[in-house]
């Protein structure tokens, strides 16, 4: 038996946003539950850490979002693809007029559960989340775009060319030279963090 809360969860994207468009509220709290943890997540890994920047971001990206409604054509970009752009171009007008800041990340992990790994586990995964935003934080802003679309939130390099406005060249580009600076970063930390050769 399904439940009427359950039917908001098979529906696209973009068809939770031409609900909304007609003007069903359920569709828009559907479509944020959604889309806001990734949008914030991405924004706070764009933005260093800053989760005041970050929720301000992601709540301007959705705004947007609902005002574009109306107007969206179905089949033309994926809802994700123009989210993620908005959010990128959002965290580029921030850096630039605020300059950088460097704002440590993994100061507001979640409490542990009481299933969840030992505290040494915790401490050790929490050294690992650190040390890779601070790599993160160390890349130019375009690769470090490409590199958390690609293999943070999982975009395919198509999906990161529309959200960048670049090639799929250009994005492979990218993403190699982040990679490569983030091995070469993490590289020196391995057995801190717990990596140790066989």
């Amino acid at each position: 038996m399904r439940m009427a809360f359950d039917a908001g969860l098979e529906r696209s994207d973009e068809a939770l946003l031409a609900l909304y468009a007609l003007g069903d509220p359920a569709a828009a709290r559907d479509l944020a539950a959604r889309l806001l943890p990734r949008t914030l997540g991405y924004a706070a890994r764009l933005l260093n850490g800053d989760r005041a920047e970050a929720e301000d971001v992601a709540q301007e990206a959705m705004l947007r979002l609902w005002k574009i409604a109306p107007d969206w054509r179905a089949g033309e970009a994926k809802v994700t693809t123009w989210l993620y752009r908005v959010v990128t171009n959002l965290c580029s007008d921030r850096r630039r007029g605020a300059g950088r800041r460097a704002v440590p990340m993994g100061d507001d992990l979640p409490d542990a559960l009481d299933e969840a790994p030992g505290s040494e586990a915790q401490m050790l995964q929490a050294a690992r989340v650190s040390a890779l935003d601070g790599a993160l934080a160390d890349l130019p802003d375009r690769q470090r775009e490409a590199v958390i679309l690609r293999h943070i939130e999982g975009l395919t390099n198509p999906e990161i060319a529309l959200v960048m406005g670049i090639g799929v060249e250009a994005v492979e580009s990218l993403t190699a030279r982040g990679k490569r600076a983030l091995t070469a970063a993490l590289g020196q930390k391995r057995e801190a963090l717990g990596y140790y050769e066989d």
